[in-house]
């Protein structure tokens, strides 16, 4: 062969070398995971508009809100979905924006102010001392998928405890199913938030049936105590 013949093969072979490597970069970059989503909590929370604050009553209680709890496996800002009983999975490319848990402070602060029930609603941490503490743990919060339209599933754990003696007033476990609208994150997402609104409705009402319950029992107990020489 000769040489300028040569010559030729090598800069041909090249070339082909050349444009099968452009290619094989611009497959890598068609292939490459798409930026993940960030979806919040509060898209469908709305509590319902409680008295003024000139119209509570003077020997209403203050609240502390802890920051609350999660299970195992709902600590994280991962979005959760399950297919099977017991088997939890995460969606690839959708997170929540912050962990449900810290997202939810800000939730239970507004629907417990709301309510109108206490004089004030402090979130942890705080130096403010209160007559009542509330603590809450998220139990779970899933898409479940099977059996027709996914949906979401929401349950929250909420303890009412007084401040002085540490004693647990009451308690109770708020669970709610709200139906999703896509069998997706984003359809998740925003049935997390109607599935999150209707548990702290419930919340605030519990707190207020409690705290009515508690006042006369706290008064009659002051009442009846003896007189500290």
């Amino acid at each position: 062969m000769k040489a300028s013949t040569f010559s030729q093969a090598l800069r041909l072979c090249g070339w082909v070398l050349l444009i099968g490597a452009s290619g094989g970069c611009n497959t890598l970059r068609t292939a490459a995971a798409p930026p993940p989503a960030f979806y919040s909590l509060d898209r469908a929370t709305h509590p319902a508009a409680g008295p003024a604050p000139s119209a509570r009553t003077e020997g209403s209680p203050t609240l502390i809100v802890s920051q609350p709890h999660a299970a195992s496996g709902f600590d994280s800002r991962r979005m959760i979905y399950v297919r099977t009983a017991q088997k939890l999975e995460y969606f690839a490319h959708n997170e929540w924006i912050d962990t449900p848990a810290r997202m939810l402070v800000p939730l239970i602060v507004a629907a417990t102010t709301a309510s109108g029930t206490f004089r004030a609603v402090v979130p942890t941490p705080s130096s403010a001392s209160g007559d009542l503490r509330l603590d809450t743990a998220i139990i779970r919060l899933q898409q479940e998928f099977g059996g027709g339209p996914s949906r979401v599933r929401f349950t929250l754990r909420a303890d009412l405890v007084e401040s002085t003696s540490r004693r647990v007033v009451a308690w109770r476990e708020f669970d709610f199913t709200v139906e999703a609208a896509s069998a997706d994150a984003s359809g998740g997402a925003t049935a997390a938030g109607l599935a999150v609104a209707g548990a702290l409705e419930e919340l605030a009402r519990f707190c207020d049936q409690t705290v009515q319950a508690w006042r006369p029992a706290r008064a009659g107990a002051r009442q009846g105590a003896p007189a500290i020489p």
